[in-house]
């Protein structure tokens, strides 16, 4: 099974903090590869056209952000970003590389 999570989050997808699970918006999940890659591309390909700003780690984690989105924390006193990560996950018995 093959598991593609929309989380939002003031940190970038791969750190995923403990109580991480609290900020994911959508979950999307696959039997067959060929629907989950199409699915993964259409999402990134959302994103990278909505955010100006991407990364990516270990091929299985995307961040993507726009300074429009950042707010100001008192309680850190500092300016805190808002990251919209697209995290690839592979379930049971599939280990093919993406």
């Amino acid at each position: 099974m093959y598991k593609i999570i929309y989380m939002k989050a003031d940190y970038e997808p791969w750190w995923q903090f403990d109580g991480w699970e609290q900020t994911i918006q959508s979950v999307k999940e696959f039997d067959d590869l060929a629907e989950a890659k199409k699915y993964l591309e259409n999402i990134l390909t959302n994103f990278e056209n909505e955010f100006p700003f991407k990364a990516m780690k270990k091929e299985r984690f995307w961040a993507f952000w726009s300074e429009d989105e950042i707010e100001f924390c008192e309680a850190c006193d500092e300016d805190i970003q808002t990251y919209h990560g697209v995290v690839w996950e592979e379930i049971g018995q599939h280990t093919k590389k993406l």
